[in-house]
């Protein structure tokens, strides 16, 4: 078995909300592979639970951050920039639509439902990626990583306004790869089946969409917070650094299918 070792490394990790994030999986599993991290709470209702987290964590840096808020997401580089004066890794999983626009049909959607959906899920990457830039270069390169979902390329029932989004999320990891490649920046995404996340829960049907998932893929399983932390892992260490600009599916192979 290959050991990953990420010591000398340094990470943010945006998204974190409970112990069922996928952010904190992944976190964890930097933090054991020996990187430095900072996380972030997203509200003051969410502070006490991602300090409690953070405290299993090897000294984190734990900082404010509403990615609707070009203030805080400039606090929070200026930050990294005096205590860790670089950064190797990004981790986004952030992602929201207001609930009543997620239980209509997406041809419903309300403007301003659609466009929240737009900023926190899919706009945030561009505005943190153009954040972290300069304490990549001063790293050498680094590695983004975002969450998305199958509703993406696909029609899944009650995904609506959030499928849109991570459709736009999934462009944005591609022509953030082409603009951030010449730093030695790479910008992937990994495709997550379903999970009992605190958002996913706000998805109308999941835990239908979680059976129909756990019967029909090829694995007959749906896979577990180790085996995605286990892929991010992977494409922020030495071993993905030819990997830039894909959407890497780890849902037990149910993308592969077609009825």
């Amino acid at each position: 078995m290959i050991e990953i070792d990420l010591s000398g490394k340094t990470g943010l990790v945006v998204g974190i909300a409970d112990r069922h994030s996928i952010a904190w999986g992944i976190a964890q599993m930097l933090d054991k592979a020996g990187a430095k991290l900072a996380v972030t709470y997203q509200n003051e209702r969410l502070e006490p639970k991602v300090r409690d987290l953070a405290a299993a964590l090897s000294d984190p840096l734990i900082l404010p951050l509403d990615v609707t808020d070009d203030a805080q997401i400039e606090a929070v580089f200026k930050e990294l920039s005096e205590k860790f004066g670089r950064l190797d890794i990004l981790i986004h999983a952030v992602a929201f639509a207001p609930r009543e626009d997620l239980m209509r049909d997406f041809v419903e959607t309300s403007r301003q439902g659609y466009a929240i959906a737009q900023d926190v899920s899919a706009y945030s990457l561009a505005a943190l990626a153009n954040g972290a830039r300069p304490l990549m270069k001063a790293a050498g390169g680094g590695s983004i990583v975002t969450l998305t979902y199958y509703g993406a390329e696909k029609v899944v029932a009650g995904y609506n306004v959030m499928g849109v989004a991570k459709a736009a999320l999934e462009a944005s990891v591609r022509y953030l790869a082409h603009d951030l490649g010449p730093d030695n920046i790479r910008v992937n995404a990994i495709s997550a089946g379903p999970m009992k996340t605190l958002a996913a829960r706000g998805v109308p049907g999941f835990m239908d969409m979680l059976k129909y998932h756990e019967e029909k893929a090829p694995l007959r399983r749906r896979v577990d917070m180790e085996e995605l932390a286990g892929t991010a892992l992977f494409l922020c260490s030495p071993l993905g650094t030819g990997i830039t600009g894909e959407v890497i599916h780890v849902d037990a192979g149910y993308n592969i299918l077609g009825m």
